[in-house]
């Protein structure tokens, strides 16, 4: 695969600054890889892909807690700035849609994609590729706004509406989860122990979603 993606509509990033949805995704997303790691009968660092990794900032974070980071973005702007400023981890440029497999090496104890999946077109394709990179047993790890039918009422009966599903936003937001959806989705490419939690604001009004499952066979 040519490393080297031209798009030019490419997301441009301007520094390797933590994302405003860091501050509140990073304390439960390590408490989830830090469950599994309990589970594990090993001394060795646990191997983590972080697909759609941006700048690289959230995959540092995670490498800050002792674990080894292989981040894949597509912007050739995040993979400079992630490359430049975050050395413990280690980024390649790719897409999601054609993951860069001969370069990740071998496979993952874990696959996380945080704040990615409402970006793309053709989310199943995240879903079904993330098992040719992990192990078996090996966990998927997606965190997506959350939406449900409170939240929906409650943004129209504020009249933010509009501002929410904004299509004013290149490259923002074209797919809109639910727990049901979510799960439907994984249980589809026959993932198994589908797990839920739920950060920012107020119960049922979250920010985001959180979605932990298990590939049992690969």
């Amino acid at each position: 695969m040519d490393s080297k993606i031209t798009n030019q509509y490419e997301y441009q990033y301007q520094s390797a600054n933590h994302s405003h949805h860091h501050i509140y995704l990073i304390k439960p997303l390590i408490e989830i890889i830090s469950e599994y790691t309990d589970r594990l009968e090993t001394q060795q660092k646990l191997r983590i892909l972080d697909i759609g990794c941006g700048n690289g900032s959230l995959s540092n974070l995670i490498a800050q807690h002792g674990y080894e980071v292989v981040g894949i973005e597509e912007s050739e702007s995040g993979v400079k700035f992630a490359s430049q400023t975050f050395p413990d981890c280690h980024f390649i440029q790719g897409t999601i849609y054609n993951l860069p497999y001969t370069e990740i090496g071998e496979k993952f104890d874990i696959v996380i994609a945080a704040e990615v999946i409402e970006h793309l077109f053709y989310p199943k394709e995240l879903v079904r590729n993330a098992k040719q990179c992990l192990k078996q047993n090996g966990h998927l790890i997606i965190t997506t706004p959350y939406h449900g039918y409170l939240k929906n009422i409650m943004l129209a009966v504020s009249g933010k509406m509009d501002k929410h599903f904004t299509t004013l936003w290149d490259g923002g937001h074209i797919k809109f989860f639910s727990v049901a959806t979510m799960t439907t989705l994984l249980e589809t490419e026959n993932y198994t122990n589908i797990k839920f939690s739920f950060v920012g604001r107020f119960p049922y009004l979250w920010k985001s979603m959180l979605c932990c499952s298990t590939l049992v066979g690969n």
